[in-house]
């Protein structure tokens, strides 16, 4: 297949390509080349790749930088995800729209099944929600695929920050009441391939089984690496000033691709599996 892959630097990107790439004819799409939120240089690059797929792993995340300037995340994750289904709907291709639990409150008791209702509490929650609106009502054949908490070997996310203040300051302090799936970027890249084996469109939570709090995974995180001396102090939400406010409890449950046979190992293997790829072990 031809696949045009949007986002092709980011976190979930750099992982996809390679893999993608085993099987099929990819074309990377990304800053500063090409930008999601020009309509028509994406139908015109859609055109001329005559894609079988388009990926949108593109996307403003930098959830505090969505809650400073809502208007640019509405504009890169909502009217940019319009303009790709857009032009997946002009040249037929299947579409894949990379999504967040932040399109979830947070009040919920359990994780969040794919068909749980969406209400979302914050600028980037509500710019990822617009596009899976787009993603819905203009297109029938897509995949949304919604991941939480997603970290990488390369990139800063909040593993490489938990090591890093670890080894700067000796000590950490970090949110015991915040809670959801932490997914390892590999994991997600490779469950991705899987599911557009499948053809079986809809909505799907592809997550690393098992969730926790960002105090545990911070724990687990310190252990895996030879760091467990290092002391953690919980604190609440309300302690930790920042500008955006993330859903509390926000896990999500892979229930749909579960059912075709898509699982990603526990949360807690993959974290080790990152430690080494990383060279954080000691």
């Amino acid at each position: 297949m031809r696949i045009l892959l949007a986002g092709h630097r980011g976190q979930l990107g750099r992982a996809l390509m390679p893999l993608l790439m085993e099987a099929h004819d990819v074309r990377g799409v990304d800053l500063p080349d090409d930008d999601i939120t020009d309509r028509s240089a994406m139908l015109d690059l859609a055109r001329v790749v005559a894609p079988h797929v388009i990926i949108n792993s593109a996307a403003m995340t930098d959830v505090d930088g969505c809650a400073r300037d809502p208007a640019l995340a509405y504009r890169v994750n909502g009217m940019g995800t319009q303009n790709l289904a857009l032009a997946s709907a002009d040249v037929g291709a299947e579409f894949v729209q990379i999504s967040t639990n932040e399109v979830f409150d947070g009040a919920a008791t359990e994780p969040y099944h794919e068909w749980a209702v969406r209400a979302p509490i914050n600028a980037y929650g509500r710019s990822k929600l617009a596009g899976e609106w787009y993603t819905e009502n203009l297109l029938n054949r897509f995949y949304i695929v919604r991941t939480t908490w997603l970290y990488a070997a390369g990139g800063r996310n909040f593993p490489h920050r938990i090591i890093e203040l670890a080894d700067q300051r000796g000590a950490l302090r970090v949110v015991e009441d915040e809670v959801g799936s932490p997914t390892y970027v590999d994991d997600l890249a490779d469950a991705i391939v899987k599911l557009l084996e499948t053809h079986a469109y809809g909505i799907y939570h592809l997550v690393n089984e098992g969730t926790t709090s960002r105090y545990e995974f911070a724990k687990v995180l310190l252990r895996h690496s030879g760091r467990e001396s290092v002391p953690v102090t919980p604190i609440s939400s309300s302690e930790f000033d920042r500008t955006s406010t993330p859903p509390p409890y926000a896990p999500l449950a892979n229930t749909a691709a579960a059912a075709l046979g898509i699982r990603l190992r526990p949360w807690e293997d993959a974290v080790a599996a990152f430690i080494d790829a990383a060279g954080y072990r000691r």
